[in-house]
C-alpha cells in the first residue's frame, strides 16, 4: 500500500478502486502533495489489471474546494521557471486522470469549487448529492481557470465553460447535471447506492474495450464526420473486433451466458 499522506485507497473485491482525498480541514484543497499522491495513484491503478474502476471521493463534508492558497502564493512568489513547473505538475494530473484507462467517477458531495470542478471534469463521470454545489471560481481571485480548461470544455461544451468560468457564479448539482458537469444527482442519503449503480454497468462491459473506447474518443470531437475520423473508427472496430475479449463477448452472448470478465 503506497504510503501518502493526503490520499487514502481502499479497494475492493470486485476490482473497484476508491481514491478518497483527506484534507477535511481544509476541504480537501489540494497542494503540492496531494496533486503528487493524485498523480501516482492514478498512475499506479490505471497500469494495475486488477482494477476495473477508480472512484474519487473527498473526506468531510466538501469534495474539494480546489486548489489551495497557500500552495497558489508560494507558487506565485516562486522563480518564473520554479511557477511554471508547478503549473505543469497540476495539469499533468488533471490529464493523468482523464488519460486513466480504466473508467473513473467522481462522488461529489458539498462544494467543488475551482480546481475541484476541474478534477469533476477530467473524470469519465460524476455523481452528485442533492446539496452539493460548483462554482469556477478563479476569476474571483483575480486569476483563471487555465489548466482546468480544456477538461471543463470537454464537460460542459465551450458556452457553458466560458460563462462558468467568466461569471464564477456558484451553480446547484440540478443546475450541474443540466450543462453535462455531473450525471446523476440524488439525495445525500443515496449517494453511494448511485456510486454503485454506475459501478455494476461498468462491471458488465468489457475491461479491454473500456480502455479502447477511453483511447478512442479522446481522438474525437464534434464537428464533420472526416475521412481520417471514419478510417480511425473503421481500423479501431476491425482491431478490437479479433480480440480475445471480444471473441468471449460474442460467445458469451450468443451461449446466453455471462462473459468471463464479470
Amino acid at each position: 500500500m503506497p504510503s501518502w499522506t493526503s490520499l487514502e485507497l481502499q479497494r475492493g473485491d470486485t476490482g473497484v478502486a476508491t481514491l478518497t482525498m483527506n484534507r477535511p480541514a481544509v476541504f480537501n484543497a489540494f497542494d503540492e502533495t496531494l496533486i503528487a499522491e493524485l498523480d501516482d495513484a492514478f498512475a499506479l491503478l490505471g497500469d494495475d489489471a486488477g482494477v476495473r474502476a477508480i472512484v474519487l471521493a473527498g473526506a468531510g463534508k466538501h469534495f474539494s474546494a480546489g486548489a489551495d492558497l497557500q500552495w497558489m502564493q508560494r507558487a506565485a512568489a516562486a522563480l518564473q521557471e520554479d511557477n511554471l513547473a508547478d503549473a505543469r505538475r497540476f495539469s499533468a494530473m488533471l490529464a493523468r486522470i482523464a488519460e486513466c484507462p480504466k473508467p473513473t467517477i467522481a462522488r461529489v458531495q458539498g462544494a467543488a469549487l475551482g480546481g475541484g470542478v476541474g478534477l469533476v471534469a477530467a473524470c469519465d463521470m460524476a455523481v452528485a448529492s442533492e446539496a452539493a454545489s460548483f462554482s469556477v471560481s478563479e476569476a474571483r481571485m483575480g486569476i483563471l481557470p487555465a489548466v482546468i480548461g480544456p477538461h471543463l470544455v470537454n464537460a460542459v461544451g465551450l458556452r457553458e465553460a466560458r460563462r462558468l468560468a467568466l461569471t464564477a457564479s456558484r451553480i446547484d448539482a440540478a443546475e450541474a447535471q443540466r450543462v453535462g458537469l455531473v450525471q446523476r444527482v440524488v439525495p445525500a442519503e443515496g449517494l453511494d447506492a448511485a456510486v454503485e449503480a454506475f459501478i455494476a454497468d461498468l462491471l458488465a462491459c468489457g475491461p479491454a474495450a473500456q480502455a479502447e473506447i477511453k483511447q478512442l474518443y479522446a481522438r474525437l470531437a464534434p464537428g464533420p464526420v472526416t475521412g481520417e475520423v471514419r478510417e480511425l473508427t473503421a481500423q479501431t472496430i476491425a482491431r478490437v473486433r479479433k480480440t480475445p475479449e471480444a471473441r468471449e463477448g460474442f460467445d458469451a452472448f450468443l451461449g446466453k451466458r455471462k462473459p468471463n470478465w464479470t
